[in-house]
């Protein structure tokens, strides 16, 4: 079995009903709409932000969910997807998860007011139902995303992140969105605010792990999903390369804010980037540390007894660090 369906087991019947109901949250009039829906729909991806919320609520509440926490899977299904369509602008992108992307297929205008949609979707499915205490949760989980972005583009401009702010970037970025999930899984189910806390460090923690793994990939051989030295190419300045900046020589120091800023694009030149990265200790030391992200989420986990629920969210951390895409 593969690990993504272990993971799933304990909460399939929760994940089948959860993809008719978000289908039906984002139907609308406009037959448009429903086209370019009805294409997210059908290329969604491992849809790991509900299985979290699915894992923690049923692990926090005796294996049971209600209505609350299908609402709050499918508002954090709903504000990540428009926050990718708007990604997909942002960058230009004209792929995602390896088909077009909507803007590539409809143009950037369409693209920009289907995410639009979809994020007022979201929010209306929340104060409909007077689900106030989700809302809080996402928005600002939103707010957090769009600050790290900009973070980033401001340090990229400069090439100045120490390490402190790369953490910054990549909790708010990534880490704070899966700890929003956890703790919407938990707060659907009553948890207690104490319980809510521990679990929202808990997704933070996995959160930083896989955006570290996610860096690492940029400096490895497999193929993966995006292709190799992508991050260089954009200058975007990742925990390898922070550290290998750190350790090096003031000539290799040099050398490589020379490859960054004038030979990003010059595959041979990216190459060697990787190669003294690699040579400098970058890769090992960022594993070094997505490993102690991974340590803290086990560590969050300890409070609660065994239960498939638990046994889910323990192979979800195993599966973060050692996927291969």
């Amino acid at each position: 079995m593969k690990v993504t369906a272990q993971i799933k087991a304990p909460i399939e019947e929760e994940m089948e009903l959860f993809e008719k109901k978000f289908y039906d949250s984002m139907s609308s009039q406009v037959a448009l709409l429903n086209r370019i829906t009805h294409f997210v729909v059908n290329r969604k991806g491992k849809q790991m932000r509900p299985m979290f919320v699915f894992l923690v609520a049923k692990m926090c509440h005796d294996g049971k969910v209600n209505e609350r926490t299908y609402r709050g899977a499918a508002v954090i299904e709903l504000i990540h997807t428009a926050t990718l369509v708007h990604d997909d602008v942002v960058d230009d992108s004209n792929q995602r998860r390896g088909f077009f992307s909507i803007n590539a297929l409809w143009k950037n205008k369409i693209a920009v007011l289907v995410g639009d949609y979809l994020l007022s979707k979201g929010l209306l499915l929340s104060i409909d139902h007077d689900d106030f205490d989700l809302l809080k949760i996402i928005s600002k989980a939103v707010r957090a995303m769009s600050e790290g972005e900009l973070l980033q583009i401001e340090k990229a401009r400069k090439l100045d992140i120490t390490e402190d702010v790369y953490l910054e970037i990549i909790r708010q970025k990534t880490a704070t969105l899966i700890a929003a999930c956890c703790a919407m899984g938990a707060q659907s189910v009553n948890a207690s605010e104490q319980e809510v806390a521990r679990l929202t460090d808990f997704g933070q923690a996995i959160g930083m792990a896989f955006q570290i793994k996610d860096d690492l990939f940029d400096y490895g051989s497999a193929r993966i999903g995006k292709p190799l030295g992508i991050d260089i190419k954009e200058r975007k300045l990742t925990l390898p390369l922070i550290h290998a900046l750190n350790q090096g020589s003031p000539t290799e120091v040099r050398w490589l804010m020379d490859a960054l800023k004038n030979y990003n694009t010059d595959r041979k030149r990216v190459q060697q980037v990787i190669q003294k990265v690699r040579d400098l200790g970058g890769i090992a030391y960022a594993e070094q540390k997505m490993k102690f992200y991974q340590s803290q989420a086990i560590k969050a986990l300890d409070h609660y007894p065994d239960s498939p629920y638990k046994a889910s969210l323990l192979l979800m951390i195993d599966y973060v660090i050692d996927r291969q895409k």
